[in-house]
């Protein structure tokens, strides 16, 4: 079938993993847009891949039982909150069964009924950090593209699924709490009235470039603004305006990006006003978060994800705990209470600091932190000084952890591994490689990301 053709009367059957819907037609596999399982539509094809076709929904005939009505103004042109069409139950219903196949077909183990999914209490206002793009080429509708008048093209918002240089610019964004969408839309008027330059990601050139935004359940706002120009005048104009327009922010920082990339974890950032961080707070702890901190995006769901580690973790008191991938220690610092002591490894020397700091800030003395690549860390000079431990807390990033950290993980045989991931296939992936040493005792789904395909899935294992 060729782009631009129509299926009529297609049943959607079922959710991918990556979120589409799913429907057939003479054997061809077609991805739908914003589709449901018992959606009964007609189809147009707008995309080919070399096994399935995609498409968008042109009419229904019937609407899945599923089905809800999106609640924000951008949905299906804006990449995030996907799902939004879907009820919250039905969300988790298929969360469970993508992450639940997943660990049965690749991991290959014997799984015990899993723990019923731990749904978020909050699914709008959730996140704690987001980061907006400056772009002079924004998005356009089709009534603006029509259109021979002279439109402003800059934005301040999201990109476009599939499209490095398009920028969809936010009215109101439902994912993190206020002030974000005051800070960016005040931010975004300011610049255009002083006819400041939006970033051009294809000529490399522009004043202003990406603005992050963190906040805490402490009430507790960081704001970072990336330049691409080391326009000193400029600079001082958008700082002294933020300050003068929320003089409550806590924590006001600022850098000069002129490489081709806007990661910040290389570059030097500066402090503004207040603080060059924040402090959040779970349970009886308070956590650091500096401007390169990883720290969980759904808080509150975070402290329930602890609360369950904890619970999984069933320590004694005399337990040596390795926590690797250990961020600013948030599960180090939670356990410390309860063991003989938490060794925490990252690879990000100021998630370390952050870690330290937090330990002293709520009087924590029986933990320590290295920073180092994971696969060198567990090396036997490292055991051979440290101990080694009862239990190992591993938390990666979505890749999943380096061979050569399994391969350690094999050798140690601790006699307890949780393994914590926001990505249960790669989390798959690496327990078929301890299989032969690990048995799974407990799963428990707990989902920090409402209205999105993705899911965090807590595993215990026990050496066999």
């Amino acid at each position: 079938m060729r782009r631009g053709e129509i299926i009529e009367k297609m049943k959607i059957t079922s959710i991918s993993s990556n979120g589409k819907a799913v429907g057939r037609k003479n054997n061809l596999v077609i991805f739908v847009n914003q589709g449901a399982p018992g959606d009964i539509i007609d189809v147009k094809i707008i995309g080919r891949e070399k096994k399935f076709l995609i498409g968008s929904p042109i009419f229904f005939y019937e609407k899945s039982s599923d089905r809800t009505e999106p609640f924000c103004e951008h949905f299906g042109v804006c990449g995030g909150c996907k799902w939004q069409h879907l009820n919250y139950s039905a969300q988790l219903k298929f969360k469970s069964q993508h992450a639940k196949e997943n660990l049965r077909k690749i991991s290959k183990m014997e799984l015990p009924e899993a723990e019923p999914i731990m749904g978020s209490a909050e699914t709008e206002h959730y996140r704690n950090k987001l980061e907006y793009t400056f772009s002079n080429n924004r998005w356009l509708n089709q009534e603006e593209i029509q259109t021979e008048e002279l439109i402003n093209k800059n934005a301040l918002g999201f990109h476009i699924p599939r499209m490095f240089d398009k920028i969809l610019d936010i009215n109101q964004c439902h994912l993190q709490p206020n002030p974000s969408n005051e800070i960016r839309l005040a931010l975004k008027k300011f610049a255009n009235a002083k006819d400041f330059t939006f970033y051009d990601i294809r000529k490399q050139q522009g004043l202003l470039r990406n603005l992050i935004i963190r906040t805490t359940t402490t009430q507790e706002t960081m704001v970072i603004v990336q330049f691409g120009e080391d326009n000193e005048k400029k600079i001082k104009k958008v700082m002294q305006f933020l300050t003068e327009q929320f003089p409550k922010l806590s924590s006001l920082l600022y850098l000069v990006n002129l490489k081709k990339n806007e990661t910040i974890y290389d570059q030097n950032i500066l402090t503004y006003s207040g603080n060059n961080f924040i402090i959040e707070k779970m349970g009886n702890l308070l956590f650091k978060i500096g401007p390169k901190s990883f720290f969980q995006t759904n808080p509150k769901q975070a402290y329930e994800l602890y609360k369950k580690i904890e619970v999984f973790a069933d320590l004694t008191g005399g337990e040596l705990v390795f926590d690797l991938y250990s961020g600013t220690g948030t599960i180090a610092n939670f356990l410390a209470k309860s063991c003989l002591k938490v060794i925490g490894i990252d690879s990000v020397p100021e998630a370390v600091e952050d870690a330290h700091f937090n330990s002293r800030l709520n009087q924590i003395d029986n933990t320590e932190f290295y920073a180092g690549d994971m696969k060198d860390m567990l090396s036997g000079s490292f055991i051979k000084t440290h101990g080694r431990p009862d239990l190992v807390i591993t938390d990666p990033p979505r890749m999943g952890m380096h061979q050569n950290v399994i391969k350690a993980l094999n050798q140690l045989k601790p006699k307890r591994i949780i393994y914590v991931s926001c990505n249960p296939a790669t989390q798959a992936r690496d327990m078929e490689l301890m299989s032969e040493y690990y048995e799974v005792i407990k799963t428990q789904l707990v989902d920090m990301f409402p209205h999105t395909q993705h899911i965090e899935n807590i595993v215990l294992l026990n050496l066999k």
